[in-house]
């Protein structure tokens, strides 16, 4: 063949590849980070201040330091697991398969709340209360065998097993069951009705893992449209922190030793918009601010929230950058530093100092 002549395997490869049959790029990626980034560069709404990111980054790196922040940090909570095993890995899928709006417009004193341990407990510890105490009355809630008898895993016993101890019942409970059935179907027909099959087919990979989740159901699949565009954003925060937690709970080895853990970025929802807005980090147009400041409700794939949402992950990026690049040996990804924040925006919530609220939007998504 001369050197005028075509290659026909390059040109085949290249077909493929402009086809999208190919990918060049053989490891795993989920795609949010770009995804964020291309809403953060066309948002209107919402903007970062890198003055603000770069001092934010400071002082969340000597916090973390002074606290000795880590994944071990998870497994402490006295909610938490405490073993290391299947069981475990059955907890931690439930609870990420339902840890989504636990928010409530109504008082500390009346609002949703799990009564369990001689403990009140809200928002997200409500959920892995309740979790704990339907296994102590002996209901298989992490059972997928469970979630798919229709005839014992009814809206009636997720009303018992979710009971408040006030007079607010806690949101969204039929869409909580269908997730249960969802995955029940789903972990039933390709993964031998356990969620460590899963795991195992992700090979040690976060992204994988993602991908996975998102692939194969239709309820961690937390992608939208923004502006007309025709490829979806994706977020993915439910599929991304139920890797997270695994990492977190096994401390990097076992179920949860991903070798790419550093694709996962930070979990879009409302705490980490409020509290990096309140640190001069995000600012908002007169309009969403007022829109939130009021409480009105935001929905869930509209402008307003994807900017939220978006810009939140990618300037929980630029802060580990900033932290990355002052601090080269810190042992920090963006699971630690959304862990850290989320942590410390309940911290100032009850003490009272958490000037800013958080954006309203009621969906299944966080």
């Amino acid at each position: 063949m001369s050197d005028d002549e075509a290659d026909p395997e390059l040109l085949a490869l290249l077909r493929q590849h402009l086809q999208g049959k190919l990918t060049l790029d053989e490891e795993p990626n989920t795609g949010v980070l770009e995804g964020a980034e291309y809403v953060c560069d066309n948002s209107i709404d919402v903007a970062l201040d890198m003055r603000s990111c770069k001092n934010a980054a400071a002082a969340i790196h000597a916090q973390m330091e002074q606290q000795g922040y880590s994944p071990a940090k998870w497994s402490i909570h006295e909610l938490h697991p405490k073993t290391k095993d299947e069981s475990t890995i059955a907890f931690i899928f439930t609870m990420d398969l339902l840890n989504f709006s636990f928010w409530s417009e109504k008082p500390t004193a009346t609002r949703f709340a799990v009564y369990y341990r001689d403990q009140r407990w809200t928002g997200y510890w409500s959920l892995v209360a309740a979790l704990q105490r339907a296994l102590d009355e002996g209901i298989p809630i992490t059972d997928s065998h469970f979630w798919q008898d229709e005839e014992e895993c009814t809206l009636d016993v997720l009303r018992h097993v979710f009971r408040s101890c006030t007079d607010e019942e806690m949101p969204l409970l039929e869409q909580r069951l269908a997730c249960l059935r969802e995955a029940g179907t789903v972990l039933y027909e390709q993964y031998k009705c356990h969620p460590v099959n899963l795991i195992s087919a992700a090979k040690g990979s976060a992204a994988s893992l993602v991908n996975l989740l998102a692939r194969d159901f239709r309820c961690f699949r937390d992608e939208h449209r923004f502006e007309g565009q025709r490829k979806p954003i994706r977020f993915l925060k439910r599929a991304q922190i139920l890797v997270a937690d695994l990492w977190a709970c096994f401390e990097g080895e076992s179920y949860g030793a991903f070798h790419d853990i550093s694709k996962i970025t930070m979990f879009a929802d409302y705490r980490v918009p409020q509290i990096l807005n309140s640190m001069g980090c995000l600012a908002y147009s007169p309009p969403l601010d007022a829109a939130i400041r009021s409480k009105k409700d935001i929905p869930s794939g509209g402008s307003w929230e994807m900017q939220l949402r978006a810009c939140s992950i990618w300037c929980v990026e630029l802060i580990r950058r900033e932290i990355m690049k002052q601090h080269p040996k810190a042992d920090i990804n963006a699971v630690l530093i959304d862990f850290f924040l989320y942590d410390t925006i309940k911290a100032m919530e009850l003490e009272g100092t958490d000037t800013t609220p958080h954006h309203r939007t009621r969906s299944i998504w966080y």
